[in-house]
């Protein structure tokens, strides 16, 4: 079973861009899969909660509130993480995919330095899976 690890971007994305992140991972990956997020990208998110105003803010706060509600229904496991600045989960992801889990992630200098596979959010409105 693969472990898929969700960036922050993409758990904005689910406001963002309207993207049902769950039926697009599903789509995109014809392998069985666990779906994972690290520590630090929670607490990015609830950065982006104090910091932000509008629709970043709406973003993350629903972001939390799915997650928190996934990992209840054990649909989403917390991966604990070394850092909460963005460069150090930016490296907990970048290790990760290099034991093989599959991250998704629009950033493009994170995508610079994954291993692929990995998957990708494209046209707003579908992940595709890069190997």
């Amino acid at each position: 079973m693969k472990k898929v690890i969700i960036d922050t971007n993409a758990w904005l994305a689910i406001m963002t861009q309207g993207l049902d992140i769950f039926f697009a991972i599903d789509d995109a990956c014809d392998f069985e899969y666990e779906l994972f997020t690290l520590e630090g990208t929670i607490d990015e998110l609830e950065k982006i909660c104090n910091t932000q105003k509008g629709k970043d803010k709406a973003a993350a706060q629903l972001a939390l509130s799915i997650i928190h509600q996934k990992e209840d229904e054990e649909e989403v496991m917390i991966l604990p993480s070394s850092g909460k600045t963005q460069k150090h989960v930016d490296d907990e992801l970048v290790k990760e995919s290099k034991q093989g889990s599959i991250v998704l992630t629009q950033d493009k200098e994170l995508k610079k330095r994954l291993t692929r596979p990995y998957l990708t959010i494209r046209q707003r409105n579908y992940i595709i899976l890069v190997k």
